[in-house]
């Protein structure tokens, strides 16, 4: 049974969506390493977008909203992967994917990973204090304890929220071995 946490959207696949669908199994290469291949993932999707908002040579306007859009895939797809790879359970049977739905009105990117239940409950936890807190808020708190400790859970999503208006939904739904699969999208309107 699946805990939902937000408004998740349908992702899409017909005629009038674009998508694209990205898999990885962590463990093959070393975690130093796959930081890297994050990067260059979350860059290749944030060009891939902007192939669907075609420039215009007498619009700077067109150019400036390209560059947000390919900012904000390319940041929330890093933010999504390196939350993944970081807290990836690689005993479970679960790729890591990210799944990328570009809507008429609205850009989902919608991320999955296997977890360890000790990871999914202080997941859950963090997902409630986001909930409960205004998120400009909780922002402040979250730099502040990241100056004190080398610790900064949580302040891609809050960037995310703060910075490109995104709406964050998760899912939880519990595997066969003691794990979760959690699923984090979300959507930025466009």
């Amino acid at each position: 049974m699946a805990e939902e946490y937000g408004e998740f959207r349908a992702l899409r696949y017909d005629r009038e969506t674009e998508s694209l669908n990205l898999s990885f199994w962590p463990g093959s290469v070393p975690l130093q390493q796959r930081w890297r291949n994050n990067g260059l993932s979350a860059d290749f999707l944030g060009d891939y977008v902007t192939t669907f908002f075609p420039l215009e040579d007498d619009n700077p306007a067109a150019r400036a909203r390209q560059n947000e859009i390919r900012g904000a895939v390319a940041f929330i797809a890093n933010e999504l992967l390196e939350n993944a790879m970081k807290f990836h359970d690689g005993r479970l049977p679960e790729p890591i994917t990210v799944h990328l739905n570009l809507q008429p009105e609205r850009i989902l990117l919608q991320q999955s990973n296997g977890v360890s239940a000790e990871a999914a409950e202080d997941f859950r936890a963090f997902v409630q204090r986001l909930r409960d807190n205004d998120p400009g808020e909780l922002y402040i708190q979250q730099l502040e304890e990241s100056a004190l400790s080398e610790g900064s859970a949580g302040v891609g999503y809050l960037t995310m929220i703060n910075d490109y208006q995104a709406e964050l939904a998760w899912r939880f739904d519990a595997l066969p071995d003691p794990g979760f699969r959690v699923t984090t999208q979300v959507m930025i309107r466009i």
